[in-house]
C-alpha cells in the first residue's frame, strides 16, 4: 500500500547540501569501469606470478 502512495517525482528533489559534480564522458566511464579493473587484475596477477617463482639456485659442481 505504501508503494502506491509514494511518488517517484520526489526523487528529483534535491536535498540541502546536495552538490553533484559534472558527469563522466564515455571515455572516462570505460576507463574507470573497464580498463582500470583489468589493469589492476593484470598487475596483481603479475606480482603473484613473480613472487611465486622459485629462486634459481646456482649449480655447484
Amino acid at each position: 500500500m505504501m508503494l502506491l502512495m509514494s511518488s517517484p517525482a520526489l526523487a528529483l528533489t534535491r536535498d540541502d547540501g546536495d552538490d553533484p559534480g559534472s558527469g563522466l564522458s564515455v571515455v572516462e566511464t570505460v576507463g574507470l569501469f573497464v580498463v582500470l579493473p583489468i589493469a589492476l587484475f593484470l598487475a596483481i596477477t603479475a606480482l603473484v606470478i613473480v613472487a611465486d617463482r622459485p629462486a634459481k639456485q646456482s649449480k655447484q659442481g
